[in-house]
This record gives structure tokens, sequence and C-alpha cells, in this order.
């Protein structure tokens, strides 16, 4: 693992292993880790994070994992035997599910990060009604961050919208990993809570996770040295 990797996790939202490989060729590994998330692992399986582990890659593997704390405990330990530098789960699992998760890992010699889905940025507050939850969104936010700390969860996966919010009440060194970043004039897609990386450093986040504005631009490696250029911690 990198210890002096910055804050910038390039999302690998591509469908083979061969696009992301691709992908990463452009890329420095010194500078920036990699996500994978749910239709690249299922599509290519343990195989592609092994691939670029060998490129020389942290990688967060981005699979929110959500179900009983024996199942998710049984999945992060796997995660786990991967080598992985991140792996999450879902907030909204609860206690139980997640104290079982860090449990899972702490007989671990290489243990990776554990992290915890509060939000997610697709989400708006009408989502949330719809889902039966009456809380406004930062409120929501902060209760499931805060049930995650007491698991003994390492941070969470929230909007730049809330990382203040959480460095506030929970700390500075509990991670806020922020999706949902965009380039000023990139298309939102289906986003709903974006922040451009320079106002999510300036809000509080810990770790960008940014996808279509590196891995669609012509140079993606340009992209990643311009973003961190603009960084102010």
């Amino acid at each position: 693992m990198h210890d002096t990797v910055g804050p910038l996790i390039v999302a690998l939202d591509v469908s083979d292993q061969a696009s992301a490989l691709a992908i990463c060729s452009q890329l420095n590994p010194n500078r920036c880790r990699v996500k994978v998330g749910k239709q690249l692992f299922t599509r290519e399986g343990p195989a592609v994070v092994t691939a670029l582990q060998a490129m020389g890659f942290d990688v967060f593997l981005d699979l929110k994992f959500h179900d009983i704390p024996n199942t998710v405990a049984a999945a992060v330990e796997a995660a786990a035997d991967l080598g992985v530098w991140m792996v999450n789960v879902h907030a909204s699992g609860g206690s139980r599910m997640m104290h079982a998760a860090v449990e899972a890992l702490q007989s671990k010699a290489k243990r990776p990060l554990l992290t915890a889905v509060t939000v997610l940025t697709s989400m708006a507050p009408d989502d949330l009604i719809e889902i039966g939850v009456p809380a406004s969104t930062p409120d929501q936010v902060r209760h499931l961050a805060t049930m995650a700390q007491r698991a003994g969860i390492d941070g969470v996966v929230c909007s730049a919208q809330e990382a203040n919010l959480l460095k506030s009440a929970l700390g500075d060194g509990f991670l806020r990993v922020t999706p949902g970043i965009r380039l000023a004039g990139d298309a939102v897609g289906d986003q709903r809570r974006v922040v451009t990386p320079e106002a999510a450093i300036a809000q509080g986040a810990t770790h960008l996770v940014m996808g279509r504005s590196i891995t669609g631009a012509e140079s993606p490696e340009q992209v990643v040295d311009n973003i961190l250029t603009s960084l102010v911690f």
C-alpha cells in the first residue's frame, strides 16, 4: 500500500478487465488509487483486482456489502485476503452487521480500511421519503456515520456536501470518502449531490472518487495531475 498517494480514487466503471487495464496504463499508481465496483467485479472477478495490484495500484473494492452479519463478515474477510486497500459495507445494514465486519478483519496482518456507505450520492430528499426515511439527508448521513464509528468502522462514503458536518461531529481521523465529484462543466449523469474536487476538499473530504471526468478524458494522467495541483490541503 502507498502511504504517500494523494486523495484521488479513480472509479473504473467499465465493463471488462481489458478496458480497466487500458485506462490504468495511462495513470500513475503513486498519484492515485483505483476503485473496482459491482459491474467490473461481477464480470471479471478477483482476477481484475490481482491485475491492477500487479500494476502497482491500491484497490478500493466497492461492493457495498449489505446482508446478515455472518455473510458480510465472510465477504469482508474474503476481500481482505485479496489484499485490497479498502472495502465497504452499507451502514444501513445496522450495528451488528458492521461490528461483525470489523471483527472479521481483526486478525488480518494486512487489514484493509473498512468504510460504510451512508446515503448514496444519487439520492435526494424525495428518495429518502420514498423508502420511509423521514429524516433530512444531513441528519440521516450523520446518524448512519455515528453508528459506523461506534461499530469501529474507519470512515464513511458520503457526499462532500456532508463531509464538513461529519468532520465536526466525528473528528478529522474518521475518513470521508466522497463520490459524486465532477469537474466544473462536466455532465452530472445519474448523481444528485455533485461537488467539484476543490470544493470537496474545502468541505472536509479526505478522499475523492472520480470516474468519467478522468476515464473519459483524452489524457487521464494529465487530468489527474491538474486535479491534484488544484487542491489545497
